[in-house]
């Protein structure tokens, strides 16, 4: 057991959306006992969703939603993982660790457990290299540094805004490709981080992701999806895209590579491929329209910015779907259901750059 008190454990909240006991934490608890944990519960409200004792945690279901949200509540997704946004914004923390209930702990080469939460914090604390890539992947890394060549000028690096875990086991594929390889397991534990360069999109996957809530939380919307919505499973997906324009914009890192978490079982293809259809399409006009994405200079925070990709995205996109029209309004509500419950700590940086 480490000694001494856990990385960030009074400034980082555990969000987990489900539908089922929460039995899978015993396997976690040597890690995640010390931190709070944010609970979203989806689907049926009435249903009482167990958790193991010894946790120190909320749980909001759909009514809570709808009590503290009022009308507002229309942009929390229903029948959907997106659900778990909800607790990123009800929040109080600077760090937020999301993950979901069929992730298990996974083991290194040594065999020895991966404590997916410190490789996330860690991976937080230390900066990112956007702006030129380091062919050690990251230079901050123990026994890693900056290589011949590398400027010396951008080794400060930038504040890292999100950390992006992978998977062992079932891998994160889409239902086509799951169709195709119905037994394929990841089994390659690469022992990388590397920063995503700028200008460069990336498919984030909300099963094992860390962020700074102070300084991309607004961006970490993750859609209007599943009941009642022509698409499902394209959430994360989205909040990737937003969330990398922003730190693009704003001079934020995004990591991806370790931790690695063990997803242990994978959805069924078939239900999958009905929710992701109309994304397959969309996603080849969706992804250009991101790529070419421009923000103006006075969008100097992440509200800012969100309002203006939610202008052009009904602007641009609405010709591919209707339904982008109700997205790009469903954006607008969350900023503003966002900044209600989250008053000052985010108005407090307005003034800052904004002359």
């Amino acid at each position: 057991m480490a000694a001494g008190t856990p990385l960030l454990k009074d400034e980082l909240d555990i969000v987990i959306p489900t539908i089922r006991n929460l039995d899978f934490l015993e396997m976690w608890r040597p890690f995640f006992q010390p931190y709070h944990l944010i609970i979203v519960q989806d689907g049926d409200p009435s249903k009482i969703i167990k958790v193991p004792e010894g946790f120190d945690y909320e749980l909001y279901n759909r009514n809570d939603i709808n009590k503290i949200l009022g009308p507002k509540a229309s942009c929390i997704s229903f029948k959907d993982s997106a659900c778990r946004c909800f607790g990123y914004m009800v929040s109080k923390k600077k760090y937020i660790f999301t993950i979901d209930d069929d992730c298990f702990v996974a083991k290194d080469p040594s065999g020895k457990d991966i404590n997916a939460l410190e490789q996330h914090i860690k991976n937080l604390l230390s900066p990112s290299t956007p702006y030129f890539f380091n062919t050690l992947y990251d230079p901050y890394a123990e026994g890693a540094d900056f290589v011949r060549g590398y400027p010396f000028s951008l080794r400060e690096g930038v504040p890292t805004a999100v950390s992006h875990g992978l998977w062992l086991n079932i891998p994160d594929y889409d239902a086509p490709t799951q169709l195709v390889k119905p037994s394929e397991r990841n089994t390659r534990y690469v022992n990388a981080v590397l920063t995503i360069p700028k200008g460069t999109l990336f498919p984030m996957c909300g099963m094992n992701l860390a962020f700074d809530r102070e300084l991309i939380g607004p961006a970490m919307y993750f859609g209007l999806m599943g009941d009642g919505q022509p698409i499902g499973r394209y959430d994360d997906m989205w909040a990737g895209w937003c969330t990398k324009v922003i730190c693009d914009h704003l001079g934020l890192g995004i990591k991806t590579g370790l931790p690695y978490i063990w997803h242990s079982k994978a959805s069924n293809p078939f239900v999958n491929l009905k929710k992701e259809y109309k994304g397959i399409f969309w996603q080849e006009e969706i992804i250009p329209f991101f790529q070419s994405a421009t923000l103006p200079k006075d969008c100097t925070t992440v509200q800012k910015c969100y309002i203006e990709l939610s202008k052009q995205v009904k602007e641009k996109l609405t010709n591919v779907d209707p339904y982008f029209t109700k997205l790009a309004d469903a954006m607008v509500t969350w900023i503003e259901a966002w900044d209600e419950l989250n008053p000052a700590k985010d108005s407090a940086k307005l003034p800052n750059g904004s002359a």
